[in-house]
């Protein structure tokens, strides 16, 4: 079964991107797929890596293996692997990054370390991966609201001059 996150309801309905519970799939099991790669992927393919369960580490080596040979297949090549630290950020840390806090203030959320130890893995995965970069992704603010993280109350946000 997949996580199925609302601000993504798109991406799963086509699966032209690659979802957000995917790309923890893909960390975790240590390979990177480049979105045109995901896309020469057959539906049968993408939405086998989609379900295909990762609880367990015999589950983890079926997902790569089985992604390595469709890949192989549909292009030749073998996906890359990532690093051990890539691998690693698979399991969002205890504390929410100061960039991520940064961007959900930016964007209207109180995002605490009361709020984020809230979260499940999964919901710290997104909001690292929409949040902790130089520009957050359009959809952070969709992802902070879905995981119902507080919106900073008008008297404590700044006020413009």
């Amino acid at each position: 079964m997949i996580r199925k996150f609302k601000f993504e309801d798109e991406v799963h309905e086509s699966l032209q991107c690659v979802p957000m519970a995917v790309r923890r799939k893909l960390d975790r099991v240590g390979l990177k797929i480049g979105l045109e790669q995901w896309k020469s992927l057959d539906r049968g393919e993408r939405l086998a890596i989609c379900h295909l369960p990762v609880d367990s580490s015999e589950e983890l080596d079926a997902l790569g293996v089985f992604i390595r040979e469709a890949m192989k297949r549909r292009l030749g090549v073998e996906p890359k692997s990532l690093t051990d630290a890539q691998r690693a950020s698979a399991e969002p840390p205890a504390a929410p990054p100061d960039r991520v806090v940064s961007h959900a203030r930016a964007a209207g959320f109180a995002l605490s370390h009361a709020v984020w130890s809230r979260l499940d893995g999964d919901e710290r995965f997104a909001l690292l991966k929409m949040g902790d970069a130089e520009k957050p992704s359009h959809n952070l603010g969709a992802a902070l609201k879905e995981f119902a993280v507080p919106a900073i109350a008008e008297t404590d946000q700044p006020r413009a001059k």
